[in-house]
């Protein structure tokens, strides 16, 4: 269990007080003194001096939650009625339901809304389907699509399992960039079968959100529907992380006066998010790059590469990175290197193994919920420490990505993220962090920051724009009459047919 308390494991405890003065007070002590953290204490119900009150603690794992309890019953005076858990309560029916953006309440809107008066809308966009990003939800919508076979922390737990993180996904997709996201979680792990899926409910979407797919699967994925559709396809795992992981570098290296082409990194971990964080990296200009899976550094003299048992993007790998062959675990070549990232799992590196880096040395330890190294551990040795992990500074966290990401996208129609969007993505983020306030525990803003993704969406949007690929702003056709011309598609154009109104 986890050795701090947290509102993931935040139980709401009914208990009835005999003497409320003299017992209350005894019980919020017995929590504390057994590990709890109590958030609130509300008043059910009175009855003389007997009271039902609800006590909010949060705890540090669910066997945590027993020794509370038995603390509990140990106060003369009190009875435990009733236990919750919050965080199932939160989820109870999922977390998210639909709302109509137009009220029905007579005949002439279920006339317009629906039959006969949509049937005009339909034949509009059977003209030119373009409309659709116009009269559809189209233009707003992004499916979130995982098979649920590498679930953050818990790996292959199957469609179903999966659906209360992609509804998650869903729900910061809504609250920081404004966007309607749906939960689609497919029952087949066949990498053509998705991409036929994904392609065949496509035209409801203005953009798609892969996540948790294993790899090298996503890989494939990825690229052939990046190929089929004229929408942006963004696996988060992979360019969500690379983007955050750039945000905070641009602003680490300004603190330690260091220069990307100078750098020498030290990636552990080369699944999805470890592949998408070198590419983005190279292409910075980042030149010194090793790289290790659980069998050690790759380069081109490694054994499952001669003999051509390696998979083609560690072949890349292979190619791309460690020229001088340096092979070994990771703790065995970190001498020299400024930068440590970890995309793989808890603990994986002795943390003294930090004392051969170079002076000022940077980590970035990402696997969640415990990261490669500890940041209180890893302190002595290097200066700034960067984690997955709310709880600690510096968190990397693909929410201030993804978000302003599809806003700007979907704001101009672009139908692909490029990596140019990319690299405008992550120095937006970076740059929401003035100069000024730049300290070696905060090197990236926080996820609750609300000034990220607009930030993001505007750099994404003009970079689609400085390329060429922006698609708002182009006249949308409409049947049946002129057309009187207003904003952007994307901005909510009020462009509609004479005699019709505005829309």
């Amino acid at each position: 269990m986890s050795s701090t308390p947290s509102a993931q494991y935040r139980l709401t405890i009914r208990v009835r007080i005999g003497d409320e003065q003299a017992t209350l007070g005894l019980l919020t002590a017995a929590i504390g003194m057994a590990g709890g953290i109590v958030a609130a204490v509300d008043l059910v119900d009175v009855d003389g001096a007997e009271s039902v009150r609800d006590i909010v603690v949060d705890a540090s794992g669910q066997e945590h939650w027993s020794h509370i309890l038995s603390a509990i019953e140990r106060v003369a005076g009190a009875e435990v009625i009733d236990t919750t858990d919050r965080t199932f309560l939160l989820h109870v029916g999922g977390k998210l339901e639909q709302h109509n953006k137009h009220p029905l309440k007579s005949r002439d809107d279920l006339s317009m809304v629906y039959t006969p008066g949509v049937a005009r809308v339909c034949l509009a966009i059977a003209e030119d389907d373009q409309r659709a990003f116009q009269y559809t939800i189209k233009r707003n919508t992004v499916a979130v699509v995982s098979d649920g076979t590498a679930v953050l922390g818990l790996g292959n737990i199957g469609p179903r399992a999966a659906m209360p993180v992609m509804e998650g996904k869903c729900c910061l997709f809504k609250e920081f960039a404004g966007v309607d996201a749906f939960p689609i979680c497919l029952q087949t792990t066949d990498a053509a079968e998705i991409v036929r899926t994904v392609e065949a409910i496509s035209p409801a979407f203005g953009g798609i959100n892969l996540e948790d797919i294993s790899a090298p699967r996503c890989f494939e994925i990825e690229e052939r529907l990046k190929e089929r559709l004229d929408i942006p396809v963004f696996h988060d795992d992979q360019h969500g992380t690379a983007v955050v992981v750039m945000a905070a570098l641009l602003n680490a290296v300004k603190l330690t006066a260091r220069r990307l082409e100078d750098l020498s990194v030290m990636i552990i971990g080369l699944g999805a998010a470890g592949i998408a964080v070198t590419k983005i990296l190279l292409a910075a200009g980042v030149r010194d790059i090793i790289g290790a899976d659980s069998r050690g550094t790759l380069h081109v003299g490694r054994e499952d590469y001669l003999d051509g048992s390696m998979n083609a993007l560690k072949r890349w790998f292979c190619e791309s990175t460690n020229p001088e062959g340096r092979a070994g675990a990771p703790a065995e070549v970190l001498d020299g290197e400024d930068l440590l990232i970890g995309v793989s799992g808890a603990q994986a590196l002795p943390v003294e193994a930090l004392s051969r880096m170079n002076r000022d040395g940077m980590v970035f330890a990402m696997a969640n919920p415990i990261p490669e190294v500890l940041p209180e551990a890893a302190a002595p040795y290097v200066r700034i420490v960067a984690t997955g992990r709310s709880d600690y500074p510096n968190q990397i966290n693909n929410v201030l990505c993804f978000p302003g990401i599809f806003r700007g996208a979907l704001d101009v129609l672009a139908p692909a993220i490029t990596e140019d969007m990319k690299m405008a993505a992550a120095r937006a983020i970076a740059d929401v962090v003035d100069e000024s306030e730049l300290r070696d525990d905060y090197i990236i803003p926080s996820v609750f920051n609300r000034d990220v993704a607009p930030a993001v969406a505007a750099a994404v949007a003009e970079q689609a724009r400085a390329a060429g690929i922006a698609r708002a702003g182009q006249e949308v056709g409409f049947a049946h009459g002129d057309v009187i011309t207003g904003s952007s598609v994307a901005g909510g154009s009020t462009s509609v047919p004479i005699g019709e109104g505005r829309a």
